[in-house]
């Protein structure tokens, strides 16, 4: 990747990096200005740069997230300790799941530390916040340095696209217009891939898969980050495997290709889904984390004598461990081998390509699943879904996804407050997509006021708001009338009157939610607010079967 613009002698160090994230594909960054980082924001300003200002810092963290899923990298630019300690949380999902944000923070100027003077937003040390950062990211780095500042850049920047997790960029306001007198350069680190070792690991899953009667691909969310969805098609549809995706997955493979078959989530998920994974004589795991959600509670049931693991960290074929090989060359060696297994037939009904017709009762009280069947009936391939925690998502993997990687949920690290400033990211990194975003009531108290910069930027998402009077998912998870799980109610539909633009709907009946979303999906003048209130208890198949599972552990037992 070759810097544009200007010379780098010419250049500043706030240019120069503001250059090279333009380079990265980055064309608006998230965030919310402070004294110490004025000076840099006022240069984004002067740039072709997008600076989206949120509500909260966290919100700005959620978004720049939902971004990166998006478009393949961001950019997130706060203030030193008070919003910086604030974008954390924000920070360590997208580590969690492999989301390239690039964390942009200013800092008190060189000249101000001299006899370690007490400034406003300092905590215990100058570097505080660096060494908090550092454990986040996968790579950080102080521009304190003219010298090196350049290649500092470089080197961050070049972590966030390899690895696909966040990096930290720590500029004091004194360095920002400060012109290196020398441009240093910055080499890409080698990685070593024997290719010995790759022709071994290729034959020895070439002899599982051609040896197959059953042979199945489970897909994960590493072949989204990492690009590789061409490549996982081409080699499913060459040797005809059927394909299912992990729930953090989901989407990551266009949902009504025909070789899909739904998301694994073990005894979570779908019995025939379940049933037909784990029949298989020969798996193919994809870029999947191996994580207790994904895993449906620890409750998949596949045995590693028949798995073939592949991610960007490892590759395990039964127990055998191969080292040095990558991702993307195993998949192209393995696709030009010719894979010949059995073609294994897909059962009818297994693979749902299109949502059935809802027989509506009018006045049956609204539960999660059959609102999700109203749902699908509008989806299409100009859709984007977002899910919050919780039912928002267990419910939500029932809906059929028309495109790929348009499914966006924190399903691995699981953060309440996800959904809404993810609709704002959404909407930026895909100005020509719908956006649906769907969360429950307790996550929206967390982070809904974010629908203030959505309102003051025109966009339009749908925003289904499923009420039911607190954080559902702990009440089933810790059975009992407990307290803490209830929230204040609040009249959503009549937000849009707070936030100045959109319109609001209030529905407790199936009647009603439908009629609602018929109407919100046709007006694109401002976002859509569906208050949906729950019949009383009302809860997916997915939680339930969930909660069964980390019940005991909740209690402090085990499963």
């Amino acid at each position: 990747m070759v810097s544009s613009g200007r010379r780098s002698s010419e250049l500043s160090i706030g240019q120069y990096l503001i250059n090279r994230l333009q380079d990265y594909g980055i064309r608006d960054v998230f965030g919310i200005p402070g004294d110490y980082v004025l000076s840099f924001y006022s240069l984004m300003e002067k740039n072709p740069l997008n600076v989206v200002g949120c509500t909260r810092e966290d919100c700005a963290g959620f978004a720049a997230d939902a971004y990166a899923r998006l478009n393949g990298m961001s950019a997130l630019c706060i203030t030193y300790c008070v919003g910086g300690l604030s974008v954390c949380n924000s920070v360590a999902g997208a580590f969690a799941e492999k989301s390239p944000v690039v964390v942009i923070s200013g800092a008190p100027g060189l000249n101000e530390r001299h006899n370690n003077p007490l400034l406003h937003h300092k905590v215990r040390e100058f570097r505080t916040q660096f060494d908090v950062f550092e454990k986040l990211c996968i790579a950080a780095t102080e521009l304190v340095d003219p010298l090196t500042a350049f290649a500092e850049i470089e080197r961050v920047l070049d972590a966030a696209d390899r690895f696909k997790r966040p990096v930290y960029i720590e500029i004091p306001r004194d360095m920002v217009h400060v012109v290196p007198p020398t441009a240093h350069g910055y080499r890409r680190p080698t990685v070593e891939h024997d290719p010995k070792v790759l022709s071994e690991a290729v034959g020895d899953a070439l002899s599982k898969l051609n040896a197959a009667q059953k042979p199945m691909i489970i897909a994960g969310i590493e072949v989204h980050r990492f690009g590789l969805q061409d490549k996982v098609l081409e080699l499913a549809e060459k040797s005809q495997i059927p394909i299912a995706a992990t729930l953090l997955g989901k989407s990551v493979i266009r949902e009504t290709h025909p070789l899909y078959v739904g998301l694994y989530e073990g005894a979570m998920g779908k019995a025939e889904v379940t049933q037909f994974v784990e029949e298989s004589d020969c798996v193919l795991l994809l870029g999947a984390f191996m994580t207790d959600i994904n895993l449906g509670i620890y409750t998949a049931n596949l045995e590693v004598s028949k798995c073939i693991y592949v991610t960007s960290e490892q590759l395990q074929i039964s127990h055998h461990h191969y080292h040095h090989v990558s991702f993307s060359d195993f998949l192209t060696r393995l696709i030009a081998a010719q894979p010949t297994p059995c073609k294994r037939s897909i059962p009818d009904g297994l693979h749902e390509t299109h949502s059935k017709r809802v027989e509506l009762t009018d006045d049956q009280p609204l539960r999660v699943s059959r609102l999700m069947s109203i749902v699908n009936g509008f989806l299409d391939e100009d859709t984007v879904v977002i899910a919050d925690i919780g039912d928002s998502l267990f419910a939500a993997t029932e809906l059929i996804v028309h495109e790929r990687a348009d499914f966006l949920s924190p399903a691995y690290y699981t953060s309440m407050g996800f959904a809404v400033p993810a609709a704002l990211g959404a909407c930026i990194a895909r100005p020509g997509k719908r956006v649906l975003a769907i969360c429950g009531d307790g996550a929206f108290q967390m982070t809904g006021n974010e629908l203030s910069t959505i309102v003051r930027r025109g966009f339009a998402p749908i925003l289904i708001i499923l009420d039911n009077h607190g954080y559902g998912t702990e009440r089933f998870l810790h059975a009992g009338e407990w307290k803490y799980n209830e929230i204040h109610p609040w009249n959503y539909s009549l937000l849009p009157e707070i936030y100045s633009g959109g319109r609001g709907y209030c529905a407790q009946d199936e009647g009603e939610f439908a009629a609602a979303f018929a109407q919100a999906w046709q007006d694109r003048s401002g976002p859509q607010i569906i208050h949906a209130k729950l019949a009383e208890g009302d809860a997916s198949t997915t939680l339930l079967r969930m909660a069964e599972r980390l019940g005991s552990r909740v209690e402090g037992g085990s499963s």
